[in-house]
């Protein structure tokens, strides 16, 4: 039988571009220059926000125990019964209540399975054609990714360092046009570690009104603050302008791999029920996989039951690792760090001029990786060259090493006067 030698398929290439934009692609870049036959030093990952696998930042016993529950009642190894996502949604808007103005309604909110699958649903059941939507730079890649992969035009406005990474607001509205449908926020901010005061959340809203536009607000890292600004959810302003907002259990309850988040419309003006949105989102949410069933057995007790305790001692750990990475990166002349108030960040730029031989962050990042095995995730990839993101969520000692291992790479590296 003779084989075709033509045939009607090919890539996508909008996958490719999509795929290189994001964090697991520039790690699987760094880690792939690990010298791997240097046993002397182990990897140090000060590179992304996931701390389960450090013993200082192990959940809670009531999260393990409401899943050992889940697992040991056999009442959720099926799919997810509606019942279970009512009460999962009915628990999530209790919790998120406690800091609006106004309640929430089960009805209100969609499970999915982590902030990623929720930026998924609604970059795509926003991508209509010729719409364009306004992301944070610098930011966080999986926004440009989606919006790649779904041809959802991107215009950036700048976040300004010098004044704690706050929106530039008269930039952001040079930029939107009758097309634009939306804009990102990040708050607590990923990758700048920075925590928005609720007048400046105020002025977005109220930006986002002037210009017809619904609000993105991804709250991934809520209530992970540690400086001087409490943590204000944008929600608290859907009466100003319509907010989707996304969240999940990740990053405050240190459990990433459980894969369970959640989309909240903080819309009690219904604006974006009339204008359709909120049924192309839930349309588009329906064609989806949402969070493990075990997960969403153990949701409500999780919400409900974790001790106070347990959340005071996350942010001890994270205050205290954020001050001694700050600290510590000062003390390298190359670098000027940037405060963070919240999240598991901080950022730094690199004056390229004091080093030698190394022209640009990523060429930075990949010899920091080869030589000392430490991977921090250039600037590149968050939409600001010649800068990084350090990651401060590992154990005290793991990060002191770590600033040793990049203060001594700096040093050996350092263009002589």
């Amino acid at each position: 039988m003779e084989v075709s030698s033509k045939w009607n398929f090919e890539g996508k290439e909008e996958a490719k571009k999509a795929s290189a934009c994001t964090v697991r692609s520039y790690l699987n870049t760094l880690n792939a220059n690990i010298n791997k036959n240097d046993t002397t030093k182990s990897v140090i990952p000060l590179s992304h926000g996931d701390p389960s696998g450090f013993p200082s930042f192990r959940t809670s016993k009531v999260s393990e125990n409401a899943l050992l529950d889940a697992l040991q009642s056999a009442q959720y190894n099926g799919y997810p019964r509606n019942p279970d996502i009512f009460h999962a949604s009915r628990s999530i808007a209790e919790y998120l209540s406690r800091d609006y103005p106004y309640k929430l309604s089960p009805n209100d909110v969609l499970v999915t399975a982590g902030a990623k699958q929720a930026i998924d649903v609604l970059i795509t059941a926003l991508a209509v054609p010729g719409a364009n939507i306004l992301l944070p730079r610098p930011g966080y890649p999986a926004y440009e990714a989606l919006a790649t992969f779904n041809r959802l035009e991107m215009r950036h406005y700048d976040l300004l360092p010098e004044q704690d990474w706050e929106v530039d607001i008269d930039g952001l509205e040079a930029l939107a046009d009758d097309r634009t449908v939306a804009m990102v926020v990040i708050n607590p901010g990923n990758p700048c570690g920075n925590v928005y005061k609720r007048e400046h959340l105020k002025k977005i809203a109220e930006a986002a009104s002037k210009l017809g536009m619904l609000v993105i607000s991804d709250e991934a890292y809520g209530h992970l603050v540690f400086g001087s600004n409490p943590f204000v959810p944008m929600g608290v302003y859907g009466e100003i302008a319509p907010i989707l907002t996304i969240g999940s259990i990740s990053k405050r309850w240190l459990v990433p791999g459980w894969r369970f988040g959640w989309i909240v419309m903080c819309d009690p003006n219904d604006i974006l029920k009339k204008h359709g949105v909120a049924e192309s989102i839930k349309n588009y949410h329906n064609i989806g996989v949402g969070p493990p069933t075990l997960t969403l057995g153990a949701i409500t007790r999780i919400l409900a039951e974790t001790p106070e305790d347990f959340y005071s001692n996350t942010i001890n750990l994270l205050r205290k690792a954020a001050g001694i990475c700050y600290a510590g990166l000062r003390e390298i002349p190359c670098f000027t760090p940037y405060k963070s108030q919240g999240s598991m960040f901080l950022m730094a730029k690199l004056n390229m001029s004091l080093l030698e031989g190394i022209d640009n962050d990523m060429e930075f990042c990949t010899r920091l990786a080869r030589e000392e095995s430490v991977i921090v995730l250039p600037g590149e990839a968050l939409g600001l060259k010649n800068w990084v993101r350090v990651t401060f969520a590992v154990e005290i000692s793991a990060l002191e090493d770590g600033l040793s291992r990049i203060k001594a790479f700096c040093f050996r590296n350092a263009k002589q006067q």
